[in-house]
């Protein structure tokens, strides 16, 4: 599933809410009416286009209800919502804001995760945007690695158009296996920016007794909390980037 799926904005008279602004974002999504207004037909779970209003505040915004995910062999059923959630708390702990506003709440088909819409330019080749050596590209590699996800497609990827990209669909993130899946291996075994290692840093110290460690209890189990600290730690302590794993598909299929 990819959010460019469809071009429409929500109909209003409120202020739009951007989600570089994540604080009001949060607010929107967490206290707003919604409004289906259709589904993402392509994804694989029930993936709702939704409309948010909240005092004079709107958006638009993707709500997946739990009732809607299907079972997955190597993922417990009915933990993808929280799973994008902790996604999105990670991204916000590391500093790099590659993952729109996205919160837990009750929906009009029960809870489920809901998340800022970003709409994609449609001038932005993203296949060839995928194959870049861009840094917006490479710190989503970074971020993936320290979430495990195994499914990062290149129709996840979600430029606006103004150099920022955010990734959508972290579902099948966090298993305590190493299941990195990705269009996005052009820097494996390369030597991390000191910008990644202060990011990893940030996200080491946040589940080192921080409020990060926390929220990702609320949200997995613990022992994926654990993995996900000792990812951070290998690639601390190696400082560069992750090889393929040698026992999982390398590339997530159809790679779009």
């Amino acid at each position: 599933m990819t959010q460019s799926s469809r071009d429409r904005t929500p109909a209003g008279d409120g202020r739009a809410v951007s989600p570089r602004d994540t604080e009001t974002a949060e607010r929107l999504l967490s206290r707003g009416r919604l409004s289906v207004e259709g589904r993402l037909v392509q994804a694989s779970n029930a993936t709702l286009y939704c409309a948010v209003e909240w005092e004079g505040l709107n958006a638009a915004c993707v709500y997946k209800p739990v009732a809607g995910e299907r079972p997955l062999w190597d993922f417990p059923d009915g933990t993808l919502a929280e799973r994008e959630v902790a996604a999105y708390a990670v991204s916000e702990a590391m500093g790099l804001h590659v993952v729109p506003p996205t919160v837990h709440r009750d929906g009009p088909y029960g809870p489920g995760m809901v998340q800022l819409w970003v709409e994609p330019d449609p001038d932005i080749d993203l296949v060839e945007l995928s194959r870049s050596e861009d840094e917006a590209i490479r710190r989503m590699a970074v971020f993936d690695a320290v979430i495990n996800n195994a499914d990062r497609k290149i129709g996840h990827l979600l430029p606006p158009g103004d150099g920022h990209v955010y990734g959508c669909d972290h579902g099948v993130c966090f298993s305590v296996e190493y299941k990195l899946r990705t269009v996005l291996w052009q820097w494996r075994g390369q030597a991390l920016t000191e910008e990644a290692l202060e990011a990893l840093g940030r996200v080491d110290a946040g589940l080192r007794g921080g409020p990060l460690g926390e929220r990702l209890g609320e949200l997995l189990t613990a022992e994926e909390v654990d993995a996900t600290r000792r990812r951070v730690e290998l690639m601390l302590k190696h400082r560069i980037h992750p090889y393929p794993p040698e026992d999982w598909p390398a590339i997530p299929w159809p790679p779009l």
